[in-house]
């Protein structure tokens, strides 16, 4: 693989123009398919294989044109302090208030409070619910503006209105805070290079690389139905890959020059040897986040599809367009050790060279941290296993839930909206629970619908059941069902089983099916649906990726080392995650204004990502000591020679990723806010702790047994030649490594 990708290298860098032209074309072809692509439409989120979903597919059969998924809102009013909601004038301002909503064109039917007995037993607070055609990403502008303006209006009377439901549902915004993640990256980039030209680099890649993949997903979102969240995820993981891919074959480029290459051979040399370390990290990226098809949840398949794509992009962009922009940078982009351009001119304008013939360097201190890592291997490796234990622990309280409106901050209507019906009909109120009786193959339907709501009548956790409300067919009901306890509680989710436990005997003496849906329900599919699949796809991903390690470190107890590494990093992140967002730690500096259960596709998308990341650093850095061993040094000093080449620019690109992530912190959507947080901790953890400080203590303690390979498999793998053996032995036979097609076994 080095061969082939030195020239490729070498071709980018001599047809520069060309390859320039066509990421440019592709850049603008994007663009253009995203500007005339019709806005995205709903997004589906179903979850195959459950009974929520189950049910909500019969309702849409059996309850035709009543718009199952179609947008709600419920505009709640509470009367100003001593009066109530039945008082005269009061009761005039509902009214004229649900005449306003009821004229919208998209309007599918509008609840009076008064005759829906929708006001609170103190009379203090009441609701109109509102019932819209269409979902609350199709509503166009000017129907959530006149749901607000018929707000505005009864507050202009002296009520307390708010707007809950999904009908003011927005796009989320990412905040300030990405921008500042990105300065912090070239901030970061300048330090690491000392040269604004070669700093520049890996962010105009990044960003040409993250521009082609949101736009093709924003082109594609209304045929595919991907939700915004879909291209902020691609956003998030396509710019920290895209930089840290370009950082590393910038940084191999650089040490060519310094080892007195010439700018065309340095730059196939850059992407033979760190190229083939950015086509491995990628893969266990691409591995990590298509793997998520597993869980069979369409939206979070799409999501992890079109990350995917975005990464594959900047793969493609690191081996091709970065040479191709060396080459137009000219001298510009200084070798390992000179100052550029930036940093490196005295008072006079004299530029400073490196003194070539000035004795041995001084250590870095990525050689001096190794160096001690390998005197006092043990220590550090049970400091790194204790510390990262110790931060796990907030894991084993781990809950989890979807966000719904109480998990909004409370500046927003909605929010507000929900601790209103909280107050005025319970906690329960505002995740009520969908029973729909499927009565077609019983003998009496009418029975079966009796028998259904007095069952669930005498549970435990039931406030209020209404009366059954049959289709026209007479053949299917729907249930409400009102628990007595918040729609994300441990209580909630029993009552769910509970009342499907109880749909088994009913189903025996009346032949009619019960089942239970509605949000609340579907939310709690979905936790236990993640929870199913988190084993099998910990099980596929790490596996392919371990395979796919063994294969470029030509060992078993490395690939092992780093899947182990790994689910302590997570871990530790999960339990920092646990610690904001659950049990509120530092809840104010992170902007979370409300805690609660963990997001229920957290842990399982954490372990997708986060192990592709990680895969990234044990790429990176271990390769570089595989390298030095290959080349005749010792297991130790291997793993110095490594750090002295590697530790710097893995430090940069994890402060890098840790930036770019943290910059979804300030996002409007909890999701986001929740996921940035957890990749930034998660990769402190795995580059500082675990690839930093465990890899070298444990390798060093292996020796060579760490690079040990069964004989009859070093035979039966492929040699992809990561390390450029390939290059470094026509250089030393004096030929040219373009027309030296062998591969040389390691």
């Amino acid at each position: 693989m080095a061969t082939f990708l030195y020239k490729l290298g070498r071709l980018a860098f001599r047809r520069r123009h060309f390859v320039a032209l066509i990421w440019v074309a592709l850049l603008t072809l994007a663009g253009v398919g995203a500007a005339s692509a019709p806005p995205a439409g709903t997004t589906s989120f179903s979850i195959p294989g459950t009974e929520a979903q189950k049910a909500f597919d019969l309702l849409e059969q059996r309850f035709p044109g009543q718009s199952a998924d179609g947008a709600t809102a419920r505009v709640v009013f509470k009367a100003p302090s001593g009066e109530k909601m039945t008082d005269a004038g009061n009761k005039a301002t509902v009214e004229k208030t649900v005449d306003e909503l009821a004229d919208g064109s998209e309007v599918a039917s509008v609840a009076d409070p008064y005759t829906g007995k929708a006001v609170s037993k103190d009379g203090t607070i009441a609701y109109a619910s509102v019932r819209y055609d269409v979902s609350g990403m199709e509503l166009e502008e000017s129907t959530k503006h006149a749901l607000e303006d018929a707000a505005e209006q009864a507050r202009e009377s002296g009520l307390t209105v708010e707007v809950g439901g999904d009908a003011l549902q927005a796009v989320p915004e990412t905040g300030a805070t990405e921008i500042i993640g990105i300065a912090v990256a070239a901030v970061v980039l300048v330090i690491t290079f000392g040269s604004l030209v070669a700093a520049g680099l890996p962010l105009l890649t990044a960003l040409i690389g993250v521009g082609i993949g949101v736009s093709s997903i924003t082109a594609l979102a209304s045929a595919l139905e991907l939700g915004s969240t879909t291209s902020i995820l691609a956003m998030m993981i396509g710019l920290a890959v895209g930089i840290d891919y370009a950082l590393f074959i910038v940084s191999r480029y650089r040490a060519e020059l310094a080892e007195g290459r010439a700018r065309e051979d340095a730059a196939g040399r850059a992407v033979g040897t760190a190229g083939s370390a950015v086509v491995f990290a990628g893969l266990t990226v691409v591995i990590a986040l298509v793997g998520l098809a597993v869980v069979n949840i369409p939206m979070l398949t799409k999501m992890g599809i079109a990350a995917a794509g975005t990464v594959a992009i900047a793969v493609l962009i690191a081996l091709t367009m970065i040479p191709a922009l060396l080459g137009y940078a000219g001298r510009r982009v200084k070798p390992a050790g000179a100052k550029g351009g930036l940093l490196g001119r005295r008072r006079g304008g004299e530029k400073t060279e490196p003194k070539m013939d000035a004795g041995p360097a001084k250590a870095n201190l990525g050689t001096r941290w190794a160096s001690f890592v390998v005197r006092r291997p043990l220590a550090v490796l049970l400091l790194g296993v204790i510390g990262l234990g110790a931060a796990a622990i907030p894991a084993s309280d781990l809950e989890l839930g979807l966000p719904d409106d109480g998990s909004q901050p409370t500046s927003t209507t909605q929010r507000r909206a929900y601790d209103l019906l909280s107050d005025g009909f319970g906690p329960g109120f505002n995740g009520p629970l969908v029973v729909v009786v499927d009565a077609k193959g019983s003998d009496s339907p009418k029975d079966a619908f009796t028998q259904v709501s007095d069952e669930i009548k005498g549970l435990d956790g039931v406030v209020a059941v209404t009366p059954p409300a049959p289709n026209k067919g007479g053949d299917t009901a729907t249930i409400s069902v009102i628990p007595d306890s918040k729609p994300s509680s441990v209580q909630t989710e029993d009552l769910v089983h509970a009342i499907r436990d109880a749909g088994g005997d009913i189903k025996a003496d009346t032949g009619a099916e019960t089942l239970v849906t509605g949000s609340t329900a579907m939310n709690i599919d979905v936790s236990e649906k993640l929870n199913d699949a988190l084993l099998p796809y910990l099980v596929l991903v790490v596996g392919l990726a371990f395979l796919l390690l063994i294969v470029v470190f030509r060992s078993i107890l490395v690939p092992l080392k780093a899947a182990l590494g790994f689910l302590l990093s997570v871990m530790a992140a999960l339990g920092a995650v646990v610690a904001v967002f659950q049990w509120g730690w530092l809840s104010g500096l992170m902007g979370v204004e409300e805690t609660g259960p963990v997001m229920s596709m957290m842990p399982i998308f954490m372990v997708g990502v986060v192990f592709g990341l990680a895969m990234d650093y044990e790429v990176f850095l271990v390769t570089r000591m595989r390298e030095a061993y290959v080349h005749g040094e010792k297991p130790s000093q291997a793993v110095v020679t490594g750090f002295k080449h590697g530790a710097r620019v893995v430090t940069a690109a994890a402060v890098i990723m840790m930036a770019v992530f943290a910059g979804f912190i300030g996002s409007s959507e909890s999701m986001v806010k929740m996921i940035g947080f957890g990749l930034a901790i998660a990769v402190f953890f795995d580059a500082f702790v675990v690839r930093m400080a465990l890899v070298p203590a444990v390798l060093a303690l292996l020796g060579k047994k760490a690079w040990w390979l069964p004989k009859w498999l070093d035979r039966a793998l492929p040699n992809v030649d990561v390390e450029g053996e390939g290059l470094r032995t026509a250089d030393e036979r004096g030929s040219d490594p373009d027309e030296d097609r062998e591969l040389v076994r390691t």
